[in-house]
């Protein structure tokens, strides 16, 4: 299962940065390397980023009452807890459907009947390789969480119209949430649920 703009999350076939040097900053799970680059001015400057690999996965799940299915999360970083799609990272050699599917269930201890694909994107550019890719999971039942040890999740159920003043207002914080709740408002549209 893939959505059309997938094929185009790729590197370009010509490169206008020259790398001159390269080094890795950090190893482990979130890799940073540091180059020094030429631009085409000529200009030498150096960029620290996280390389092009890693991968994620976004999923609305929406219940058959039409209930949109979302957690609440703490993010350490933030020192806050927000609203958010469920999300996961992708398993080194997993599908991303599979990663999903098993995402929807640790989350919110959901399962799917249908499953859409919707457009793959960047996060941050400037300063990531990180590709998201997020889904629409319909017919969603709900059962037991698996959350992991280190999560901190409240699951929420809301009518979609409710998820959605939620997003228009402003009050759904979290990016790739938002921009994964607006690539599927025109499906959930198109099939009379919004």
């Amino acid at each position: 299962m893939t959505h059309p703009n997938w094929a185009a999350l790729t590197e370009d076939d010509t490169q206008p940065w020259e790398t001159l040097d390269s080094r890795q900053l950090v190893s482990g799970f979130r890799t940073v390397f540091e180059d020094r680059v030429r631009l085409p001015s000529g200009v030498e400057t150096t960029y620290q980023y996280r390389p092009r690999g890693p991968r994620a996965v976004f999923v609305l799940p929406v219940t058959p009452q039409g209930e949109a299915v979302m957690i609440r999360q703490y993010r350490y970083p933030l020192r806050a807890t927000v609203t958010e799609v469920v999300a996961g990272g992708v398993e080194r050699g997993e599908e991303l459907l599979g990663a999903a599917q098993r995402e929807l269930l640790e989350e919110v201890g959901g399962a799917a009947a249908e499953w859409v694909a919707l457009p793959g994107f960047y996060p941050q550019p400037s300063i990531s390789g990180v590709i998201f890719y997020p889904f629409l999971a319909l017919g969603v039942t709900l059962g037991d969480m698996h959350h992991e040890d280190t999560e901190t999740i409240e699951r929420v159920t809301l009518p979609l119209a409710e998820a959605y003043r939620r997003l228009d207002a402003g009050e759904i914080l979290d990016g790739p949430s938002s921009l994964t709740l607006w690539h599927a408002r025109a499906v959930l549209a198109g099939r009379g649920l919004l």
